[in-house]
């Protein structure tokens, strides 16, 4: 059973990860996973708790 745990900043609305979660099932049907056997994370990151080049994202 794949687990697909996706990180990203927090803001997205609940149809747009509605909209990933449809997007990332329908590549896993696509190479034969049922969609059933598939668990998707969705992880909302806040900006202060990514660092990106030695920065925090929410100061870039």
């Amino acid at each position: 059973m794949p687990v697909v745990i996706v990180e990203m900043y927090e803001g997205r609305t609940i149809d747009q990860k509605r909209t990933l979660v449809e997007g990332i099932t329908a590549a896993f049907v696509k190479i034969g996973v049922p969609p059933e056997a598939l668990q998707i994370i969705l992880k909302d990151v806040p900006k202060h708790n990514w660092g990106m080049g030695g920065k925090l994202a929410s100061e870039r």
